[in-house]
């Protein structure tokens, strides 16, 4: 499934959509403190989601890390696409190389199923979304 690095950056724009906005930056320190990540590991991922115009990002003294309101309609989708890639959606599951819909794998059919219904629920589930469900104290808080 996504690995360790994509929870991490789920968890830190899921915090920064909850928490953030233009006027109201957070810093790494803050963010990694938050979602229980090494500072190094998530100013890594901030740079990378900031590149991919996942999330903004000000330097300076009055600078650090927070979501537009755009950013925010973006799905979970485009976080595990910048840090995992899509491949988590298309490979094997028993990760041959070979394994296709025309030579499948033992378990081909059973986790074809899995991935297209994670990728149509990371493509429909908006950031805001899991932000507005943490306000709400409906869910088990991430951070």
């Amino acid at each position: 499934m996504i690995s360790k690095s994509c929870q991490y950056g789920i968890r830190a724009v899921v915090y920064l959509a909850a928490y953030s906005n233009s006027s109201q930056r957070l810093n790494v320190k803050q963010i990694a403190a938050e979602i229980g990540a090494p500072e190094a590991f998530t100013a890594k991922l901030l740079q990378q989601l900031n590149k991919a115009n996942v999330v903004t990002s000000l330097k300076g003294p009055y600078g650090g890390f927070y979501l537009t309101e755009a950013q925010t309609k973006n799905s979970l989708l485009d976080v595990v696409a910048e840090i995992d890639g899509l491949d988590v959606f298309y490979g094997c599951g028993l990760g041959l190389q070979q394994c296709s819909e025309l030579n499948p794998c033992p378990m081909h059919e059973h986790y074809k199923e899995l991935r297209t219904r994670m990728l149509e629920t990371f493509k429909k589930t908006a950031i805001h979304s899991l932000a507005a469900n943490l306000h709400s104290g409906t869910v088990l808080k991430l951070f």
